[in-house]
């Protein structure tokens, strides 16, 4: 009888990730067909631009730029000798791309206790988070996408030390989420009204 529930608890718990993560979107490079496809996508979305002040458009950028929409997305492993898989750069996790740390201090500040990375809603909801606290800390606007995209990637820490000035790699990252965001941002201000015919109140 205790294997059973186990096995019954196991089954429950994969079955609830399983509903948690969806397919990536068919065109991930246009905002209104990713919110008018997924329901989900387009109410938390909504609720993260209520609740954090965050722009749509910024907030689905940094995701296309960090994980393509793939739930579980983790950085490429390193290769010992070119060939041998080792350990992954960082522990970014999920579609935000979020650090074990950057996680903790997520759930700890918001006092979010069962929140998970490769859940689509909390992904969005952490984004909005750490860019409310980009604008607190370091005063950047929160329609500024490239030097927020910096603070994301560098910290606010690496940011405030300017790490990124003499990386143009990273420069040219904020650059392709500075980019994708003013794209989300035309396309958003042509079907807004659409969506909010279908529900969506963002």
């Amino acid at each position: 009888m205790y294997q059973f529930s186990r096995l019954c608890l196991l089954l429950l718990s994969v079955m609830v990730m399983q509903g948690c993560a969806s397919a990536p979107p068919k065109d991930p490079n246009n905002i209104c067909t990713i919110l008018a496809e997924n329901k989900g996508w387009s109410a938390a979305t909504a609720k993260a631009s209520k609740r954090w002040d965050l722009p749509p458009h910024i907030g689905l950028a940094f995701i296309h730029r960090e994980s393509s929409f793939v739930a579980n997305a983790r950085p490429p492993r390193e290769k010992v000798l070119g060939v041998v898989p080792w350990r992954r750069s960082s522990s970014a996790y999920g579609y935000a791309q979020a650090t074990n740390e950057a996680w903790q201090d997520y759930k700890k500040d918001t006092r979010r206790r069962f929140v998970q990375r490769d859940d689509f809603a909390d992904a969005i909801d952490f984004i909005g988070w750490y860019n409310d606290r980009s604008n607190k800390r370091l005063k950047l606007r929160k329609n500024d996408a490239y030097r927020l995209y910096l603070a994301y990637y560098n910290g606010h820490t690496g940011y405030s030390q300017g790490r990124w000035r003499k990386s143009n790699t990273i420069k040219g990252y904020a650059k392709k989420a500075a980019a994708q965001a003013s794209l989300y941002s035309k396309q958003l201000r042509k079907c807004r009204g659409k969506l909010k015919k279908r529900g969506w109140f963002g």
